[in-house]
């Protein structure tokens, strides 16, 4: 693929998910092992990945996944407890600097979906359809470099002859910082994001983000940070400016086991009890 800028729905991506990965309020148990095999002097290999993940709350979920590359194809299933089956495959450099995703569920095929991802050094361009009768078509493109690039999406809906999105957004990335801004909701709501790593392993890091929804304006802000205590542990925090205030610990007990405990409370109503979450991922 090429070097250019990265798709639209990586603007903003590195302050979301610091804000957003791994908070949980659920207690998770998941497991996984994978297994290589066939490797030729084309570099063609079988790749097989086996998943299980059990959620514990009032009702128990339990969903199985799975696995399977062969050359430049990605074969991804998920059966959950409802037994709807979840296929993804992903199609690598079927033509030079492209990529096609489809995904189906069996037992819901209207929920069938092709997305073609096209990359070049200066723009990367991406058009998903739903494949039925009358289908939503989603348009992404982004020009620019890794540095500095421009995107835009909209989105259509071929039943209703309605846009049912149009988003722009710019992102700047340097090496110890990257900011965003996203105008969005169909020019309702406008984004901007700020990301700053603390060290040059980029392991640490501290992030701030403003919403403002324009049709009510309301403006939230929401600051965190992300502090590598050790090779082994991560603290991460997060505070808005809706007072609700968040936290986790994560620790790897085995090589890629990881225990994460995660919390939220609501500094408003603090006769409320805050919310827990316990994960535990494990990787043979």
């Amino acid at each position: 693929m090429s070097k250019g800028p990265g798709l639209f729905a990586e603007i903003g991506k590195s302050a979301k998910d610091l804000l957003t990965r791994d908070y949980s309020t659920d207690q998770k148990f998941s497991i996984s092992t994978n297994s290589i095999s066939g490797v030729n002097h084309k570099h063609t290999y079988e790749y097989v990945e086996w998943g299980y993940e059990l959620l514990i709350g009032v009702l128990h979920a339990a969903n199985v996944a799975t696995q399977y590359k062969y050359r430049n194809a990605l074969f991804d299933v998920k059966i959950d407890t409802d037994s709807n089956i979840l296929t993804t495959v992903t199609f690598t450099e079927i033509l030079p600097s492209t990529k096609a995703i489809a995904s189906f569920k069996v037992s819901d095929y209207n929920s069938s979906k092709l997305e073609v991802q096209y990359f070049h050094d200066h723009a990367t361009v991406t058009a998903a359809a739903a494949l039925k009768q009358n289908p939503l078509i989603d348009v992404t493109a982004t020009l620019g470099s890794p540095t500095i690039s421009f995107g835009a999406e909209a989105g259509y809906d071929t039943t209703s002859r309605t846009f049912t999105k149009y988003n722009v957004g710019i992102s700047v990335t340097k090496p110890d910082r990257c900011a965003s801004i996203i105008l969005g909701d169909k020019g309702d709501s406008i984004k901007a994001s700020y990301l700053y790593h603390l060290d040059e392993s980029k392991r640490s890091a501290a992030v701030g983000e403003v919403v403002r929804k324009i049709s009510t304006n309301e403006n939230t802000v929401t600051v965190g940070g992300l502090y590598v205590v050790d090779h082994l542990t991560n603290i991460k925090a997060k505070l808005n400016s809706n007072g609700k205030l968040g936290a986790l610990l994560q620790h790897e007990v085995l090589p890629k086991s990881i225990v994460t405990i995660s919390g939220e409370i609501d500094t408003k109503t603090l006769d409320k009890y805050p919310r827990f979450g316990l994960s535990l991922a494990l990787k043979p």
